[in-house]
C-alpha cells in the first residue's frame, strides 16, 4: 500500500490556504484589496509571492510565516530578538521567589501539629504557580495567541463530530 504525499505548490496569493493563526479557517484574497483574510478568525494578512511569505497586517510588530509548499512554517516577529537574558529573567521570576519561600519554610519550620503547619508548603506552591502564570501570561500577551479562537474551533469540531455520529446511527 502506497502512502500518498501531499503535493507541494508554490505560494500564489490568488489561491486559498489554511490560516496559520487559527489553523481552522481558510485565507483568501479580500475583494478589491491586495490583502488576504481568514474566514474564521478574521485576521488580515499581506502576502509576498516573491518571498513566499505571509505577514499579519493587523498586529504590531507583525508576525511572518513562510510557505514551504505544504504548510506555513515559523511565526517570527519582525525586529524582535529574544536572547538568553529574557529566558534567564523568566526562570528567575519563577524560581527565585519560590526558592526564597521554600528555604525560609525549611529553616524556620512551623510547630509540628499546629493548625497552620500546612501554610508554608501551600504558600511556596502558590508562589510557584502564580509566578509561572505571570510568565505564561506575558508570553501569551506578547505573541497574542488566539486562545478564544482555538476554543471556538475546538467546540465547532466537537459539535461537527457529534453531529456526524448522530447521522451515522
Amino acid at each position: 500500500m502506497q502512502t500518498q504525499k501531499k503535493s507541494t505548490r508554490p505560494f500564489d496569493p490568488q489561491d486559498t490556504y489554511p490560516c496559520p493563526v487559527c489553523r481552522t479557517g481558510q485565507i483568501a484574497t479580500m475583494p478589491m484589496m491586495e490583502a488576504l483574510a481568514c474566514n474564521f478568525c478574521q485576521h488580515i494578512f499581506i502576502a509576498s509571492a516573491e518571498k513566499q511569505s505571509l505577514k499579519m497586517a493587523d498586529r504590531s510588530p507583525p508576525v511572518t510565516w513562510h510557505w514551504n509548499g505544504k504548510q506555513w512554517i515559523g511565526a517570527h516577529l519582525e525586529g524582535v530578538e529574544f536572547g538568553w537574558a529574557y529566558f534567564a529573567a523568566a526562570i528567575g521570576l519563577i524560581f527565585l521567589p519560590t526558592t526564597l519561600l521554600g528555604l525560609s519554610a525549611y529553616y524556620f519550620p512551623p510547630v509540628p501539629g499546629s493548625r497552620l503547619s500546612w501554610l508554608p508548603s501551600a504558600w511556596t506552591g502558590l508562589a510557584f504557580l502564580s509566578h509561572l502564570g505571570i510568565v505564561l501570561w506575558l508570553v501569551i500577551e506578547f505573541y497574542q495567541f488566539p486562545l478564544l479562537t482555538y476554543f471556538r474551533a475546538w467546540g465547532r469540531r466537537t459539535a461537527r463530530r457529534a453531529q456526524m455520529e448522530i447521522q451515522r446511527r
